[in-house]
């Protein structure tokens, strides 16, 4: 900053007073003849004046007062005109509050102090805009770099002297680097906790923490939004000074810098989302039987995935689908696992490494874990077995069928009993003697078991097979309950029962059996493993 040393420089005048003051900073020159001119300035400024109001000593010591109380920068009379030297009332009030007073000669213009003044401050603003644009620039790099916000800390700590912290909307902590000063873990929860009560207020402007070791030297600002009609920040850069309060360079660099964390928040969130379209469209393939073997193999290695993969498949609803998948995805995270998750229907897979079946187990009760706290409440869960990666279906349907079999109680109508795992975990070990059913993947023998129990109701009825077979799932996923069936079907439950008393009639089975149920309810699994062949097929 601009000093009064520094404007008065070489200049040809005379020091009266407030020598040890004179490094105080200069904001601006102003010239003014006004008795009191204080209400037109901030503080930090230079009075030139020469003095024509001030005729008597009351008035001299009253106006010395009134510019140091005002915060002034200091003061410089100009002799020749109301008075040929500066007059000793005025030198003796400058003196009391060591406030700089220098004279001005009649021979030196006030413009040669404003303009040597003017051209220094034009300078250091130039300075400063220079370290500012090579701050972003290289703030920047970082998030073309994708380095991720923990190097954007970092540098930004660097750059400031100082702590640099980004927490989210909820003041949860999301990457911490300091300088030389490592910060208290007690002073970071109390910002979290000041963060996370604004939040709750609405509101979402800028302001200096209240931890009483902070008001000095530490700024908050919000990402994403600004002032508190743009709602909720998406998140908050703060920055703590290893020492001394923060520089206009400082503070320069932060606002620059909350662009450029909101950019790396906005590239975030565009890569999550083009992961997650990625990661459903090949999740959707590998449930319909699209993708397989070395094909399948290549399209999962981007993802982490190869040799050998597992399942978990977790059941929601359809409602909670979408925030089921990103709790799936945070809970991978945070146990640091690779693989995928999608959400399709009412259901969310995630497809993992091969784990040991116990690993697995203990991973998918964590993950389930996990996900419930996100949405208050714990989805049922099931795990298939670790295969090849190239029959990632087979893991899938496992898990799939685990999960429903729980749901439908398929292990008390195999008779075996389902072995339930703490905190509700299906396996495939839970299918009992239905596991060798869903062994026979790609059979003559699944699919003749398949067209036994199906085929009458699709070839029976004509046009009307579909709509028989839609109802025919909907009332056995929703466990024979009528109006949960009809309510997925969209048709009353009298034209539900009227199907499904059709449906009897054909196949010569009774769907108030829970064996019977459970028959339809594998067939209908099994033609998702092990698809129809079309009419041209057959007719090869």
């Amino acid at each position: 900053m601009l000093t009064v040393r520094e404007v008065l420089g070489d200049l040809e005048v005379r020091l009266m007073a407030g020598e040890e003051n004179l490094d105080v900073p200069v904001r601006w020159v102003h010239i003014s003849e006004l008795t009191d001119p204080t209400p037109f300035l901030a503080g930090g400024e230079l009075l030139l004046t020469t003095g024509m109001a001030l005729t008597t000593a009351k008035k001299q010591r009253d106006f010395v007062a009134t510019l140091a109380d005002h915060g002034l920068a200091g003061l410089g009379l100009g002799t020749g005109f109301a008075h040929e030297r500066v007059p000793e009332a005025l030198v003796e009030a400058a003196s009391d509050r060591d406030f700089p007073l220098f004279e001005v000669p009649y021979e030196l213009p006030f413009i040669a102090i404003t303009e040597q003044a003017f051209t220094r401050l034009v300078n250091e603003q130039y300075a400063l805009l220079q370290r500012s644009i090579a701050a972003q620039e290289r703030l920047q790099r970082i998030v073309l770099s994708e380095r991720g916000l923990d190097a954007i800390a970092g540098a930004l700590a660097t750059l400031i002297g100082g702590a640099a912290l980004v927490f989210d909307a909820r003041g949860e902590l999301q990457a911490q680097r300091t300088f030389r000063r490592e910060l208290d873990a007690e002073l970071v929860d109390a910002l979290g906790v000041e963060l996370r009560e604004r939040a709750r207020r609405g509101d979402s402007r800028g302001f200096v923490p209240s931890y009483v070791d902070l008001a000095s030297r530490g700024l908050a600002l919000p990402v994403g939004a600004d002032g508190p009609d743009r709602g909720i920040p998406q998140a908050w850069l703060v920055a703590v000074k290893d020492s001394g309060g923060l520089a206009e360079i400082d503070r320069l660099i932060l606002h620059q810098a909350v662009t450029v964390v909101a950019l790396e928040l906005l590239r975030r969130r565009v890569a999550d989302t083009t992961e997650r379209r990625l990661a459903g469209d090949v999740l959707t393939a590998i449930m319909a039987g699209e993708l397989e073997g070395p094909d399948l193999a290549r399209r999962l290695e981007p993802f982490g995935l190869g040799g050998r993969v597992s399942s978990i498949v977790l059941a929601p609803g359809e409602r909670d689908a979408e925030r089921c998948e990103a709790a799936v995805g945070d809970a991978l995270r945070a146990e640091a696992v690779s693989g995928l998750a999608a959400a399709g229907g009412r259901f969310v897979v995630a497809l993992l490494p091969g784990f040991l079946d116990e690993e697995l187990f203990e991973l998918g009760d964590r993950l389930a874990a996990r996900v419930g706290e996100a949405l208050g409440t714990r989805p049922l869960a099931g795990a298939g077995r670790a295969v090849a990666v190239g029959r990632a279906r087979e893991s899938y349907h496992e898990a799939r069928c685990a999960l429903e079999a729980r749901e439908l109680g398929a292990g008390a109508a195999n008779g075996h009993g389902a072995r339930e795992r703490a905190g509700g975990l299906a396996t495939y070990r839970d299918l009992g003697s239905f596991q060798l059913l869903l062994s026979l993947q790609d059979s003559d023998a699944l699919r003749l078991f398949c067209e036994s129990l199906l085929g009458p109701i699709e070839h029976g009825e004509g046009h009307y097979g579909g709509e028989l077979m839609r109802s025919l799932e909907a009332f056995i996923e929703c466990n024979g309950q009528w109006e949960a069936a009809a309510r997925r079907l969209y048709c009353h439950r009298h034209t539900l029962r009227y199907r499904i008393r059709k449906i009897e009639e054909l196949t010569g089975r009774d769907l108030s059996s829970a064996r019977d149920r459970i028959e339809f309810w594998l067939a209908l699994r099994g033609r998702e493993i092990v698809p129809t062949p079309r009419h041209s097929e057959v007719v090869k």
